[in-house]
């Protein structure tokens, strides 16, 4: 006859908080990963385009105090290009346009990214309790 040792009180614990892992489980907490990230990816190219913006800002400010018969050093792409101020700060503008449009698309990205996530960790604490763990 085979002799059964009694469980510890941990034991029981950890043995009734096994759920097991179904496939759409599995599925979830890969997407959440995924999710994360691409999380982690976007707020670097957020922060970026963040600087640069300030950067523009900062130029901007700068042009507002130059001599209007003044031509300034203008970059695009590789090389500097003098133009008249008008230009340059029509050009200069057009650029803090776009780029204030790629941080909204960003911003906007992030937040969907962000609304999944939640959901994502919503239904898996539902399901896994405190043995999953997708704090970020």
């Amino acid at each position: 006859m085979m002799s059964r040792r009694m469980l510890t009180k941990e034991e029981e614990d950890a043995m009734g908080d096994e759920v097991e892992v179904r496939r759409e489980d599995q599925d979830k907490i890969n997407k959440f990963s995924r999710l994360h990230q691409h999380e982690l990816s976007i707020e670097e190219e957020l922060t970026a385009k963040n600087k640069e913006k300030e950067e523009l800002d900062d130029i901007t400010t700068e042009l507002e105090l130059a001599d209007e018969d003044e031509s300034v050093p203008y970059k695009i792409g590789d090389a500097f290009f003098h133009l008249p101020l008008p230009q340059a700060q029509e050009m200069l503008g057009l650029s803090t346009a776009r780029l204030e449009e790629e941080i909204s698309e960003l911003e906007d990205r992030l937040g969907n990214i962000r609304e999944e996530m939640t959901q994502l960790k919503v239904d898996l604490y539902a399901r896994f309790g405190k043995t999953i763990n997708l704090e970020t």
